[in-house]
């Protein structure tokens, strides 16, 4: 299919008033503009280079995006294989730490949780995790807001006992040395 002198001034002309909407499109791939300049470029040459596939009737700016989100796409594989740098420095690689700690600690967490008598695990979850204020925590529970505290106050004493910590700066409110076993009666008291 040949394409008259016309219409290739016309499409020409649409290709470089398109030129705004693929800068703007780049940018969506790359923050650094020169990187999304360079990327736009590439896209122009592709796409004068293939002018004679672009099928009349269509879209001249979805034919433009599809090449540039393909072109962006080769780059990415291209840029992953080769990795500069990779081989002549292992400080180029991002150091990131062992997540098993934390996935065990996680797990004794949820399960000291677990362990806490319901009325405690619910003002727990309500406050500490959902960010229920106070006042609506009484009302969900059906107490008044001094038992809400002290329920929080002896379920996050209960769960720093069972995980061992001692330290002042663990401890949200300061009180005398709290026990898994004092709990336990405690927490068999009605409040």
């Amino acid at each position: 299919m040949k394409i008259s002198s016309s219409s290739a001034t016309r499409d020409d002309a649409s290709i470089v008033d398109l030129i705004p909407a693929l800068r703007a499109f780049a940018r969506t791939f790359y923050r650094n503009p020169t990187d999304a300049d360079d990327l736009v470029q590439d896209t122009l040459v592709k796409a004068l280079n293939s002018f004679d596939s672009f099928e009349p009737g269509t879209r001249m700016k979805s034919w433009m995006f599809t090449i540039m989100r393909n072109t962006f796409y080769t780059r990415v594989k291209v840029y992953s294989r080769e990795a500069p740098g990779a081989a002549d420095c292992v400080a180029v690689r991002p150091a990131v730490e062992a997540s098993q700690e934390w996935s065990v600690k996680s797990r004794e967490v949820k399960e000291a949780i677990d362990r806490l008598p319901p009325h405690h695990r619910e003002v727990l979850v309500l406050i500490g995790v959902l960010g229920v204020s106070y006042e609506e925590t009484a009302q969900i529970c059906g107490c008044a807001m001094g038992t809400v505290k002290s329920r929080l106050n002896r379920a996050r004493l209960h769960i720093l006992a069972e995980l061992g910590e001692a330290s002042a700066q663990s401890l949200v409110e300061s009180g005398p040395k709290f026990t898994s076993a004092r709990y336990e009666a405690d927490a068999t008291r009605p409040r």
